[in-house]
């Protein structure tokens, strides 16, 4: 008999926590807890009859079986739209930012992140050979002073939308900072794109600062309604990972019928102006509500509610749950202790008399 108590030490220390994690399948509860922002999935838009000539399979990696017409094409199509000179499909954002922050820096480099930034980019950081260091969440003078001890080649990386808060970085003053000390700044735009900007471009765009960012991530897996991601940048860079990125090259590409359905997002959720009308019409809602807890300034889907500790903010999802209300809480040590939360993620699809039923659940 395999002796496995190591694992169970490990999981009865989650469940002291109040901290165990367990699957759930779908309920039909009313969705405040997805991605899917403009309701692309919860619509079935990208269902189409087209879909059963495409292959499921790549054969390989891009570098050797798994290249394609379709894929390149994406490709060219999605730097089109985001403004960039190239663009490199990846797996998932996931995978999007551990091979970029892992095959960039180099040793002698200078990696600083904002404090809050995503599991992903995190790992990438530590799979660098770089030194990196956090600086408090969007605190631009404490950026400032670890750009000035920097050495090396210099990357700052944040999130545009921060995923745990919904609120969003202060890019331009970022990117100024950035020139000021020569350092390249990199943005995951995972829940940005689709809900900022006129179409959706992604908070980079809004702004007009394409031109001035080193490397973009966006992700597909939330607003965009599909599967994978693409980091965005020049040709050089699209070139180096190419040949550096160890996510890219060591991977089975993604399939076309994969591919198909970025293309067919990207076709679609651009003219979703309506929805993402309706979406703020929601957010509005919600941030005038008066709650009997914390809530943070968000103008985002992201909607947070923070609940100090585990076990209190699992009651309160149980609560709104066993009312018909798919709401997750974000438990320690996903978050700081005492920044236990519920993630409430609004979407286009949910109606005025939905949001009030949640929010008049918390009293």
């Amino acid at each position: 008999m395999r002796q496995e108590n190591f694992l169970e030490k490990k999981l009865q220390e989650r469940r002291d926590q109040q901290a165990f994690r367990t699957l759930k399948l779908p309920t039909g509860k009313t969705d405040f807890c997805s991605n899917d922002y403009l309701g692309i999935i919860h619509y079935g838009l990208l269902e189409t009859s087209e879909a059963h000539w495409l292959k499921h399979g790549s054969g390989g990696s891009r570098l050797l079986a798994g290249n394609d017409a379709l894929t390149e094409s994406t490709e060219q199509q999605l730097a089109g739209f985001h403004q960039s000179e190239a663009a490199l499909l990846y797996n998932s954002g996931y995978d999007a930012n551990l091979g970029l922050l892992s095959a960039v820096p180099q040793r002698g480099d200078t990696i600083i992140y904002d404090y809050l930034s995503h599991a992903s980019i995190r790992d990438g950081i530590r799979l660098s050979f770089a030194q990196s260091f956090s600086f408090r969440h969007n605190d631009l003078a404490e950026l400032e002073k670890k750009l000035q001890s920097a050495t090396g080649n210099i990357f700052v990386v944040t999130e545009s939308v921060f995923s745990m808060d919904g609120d969003q970085a202060p890019l331009e003053e970022m990117t100024t900072l950035c020139e000021k000390y020569n350092a390249h700044l990199i943005v995951d735009e995972a829940h940005a794109t689709g809900v900022i900007g006129e179409r959706g471009e992604g908070l980079v765009q809004h702004l007009q600062l394409q031109q001035r960012i080193f490397a973009r991530v966006v992700t597909f897996g939330k607003a965009v309604g599909c599967h994978g991601a693409v980091v965005l940048g020049s040709r050089l860079l699209r070139d180096y990972l190419i040949n550096f990125s160890r996510s890219f090259i060591y991977t089975t590409a993604l399939p076309q019928a994969s591919v198909r359905a970025i293309r067919d997002a990207y076709a679609l959720f651009p003219q979703m102006k309506k929805e993402r009308i309706l979406l703020a019409s929601m957010i509005k809602m919600f941030q005038e509500a008066i709650l009997p807890f914390e809530k943070l300034l968000s103008s985002t889907p992201i909607q947070v509610v923070v609940i100090p500790g585990n076990e209190a903010v699992k009651s309160i999802a149980g609560k709104l749950q066993d009312a018909g209300m798919d709401v997750r809480p974000i438990l320690y040590p996903t978050v700081p202790k005492g920044g236990e939360r519920l993630r409430i993620v609004l979407h286009a699809f949910n109606t005025e008399t939905e949001v009030k039923k949640l929010i008049s659940h918390f009293d």
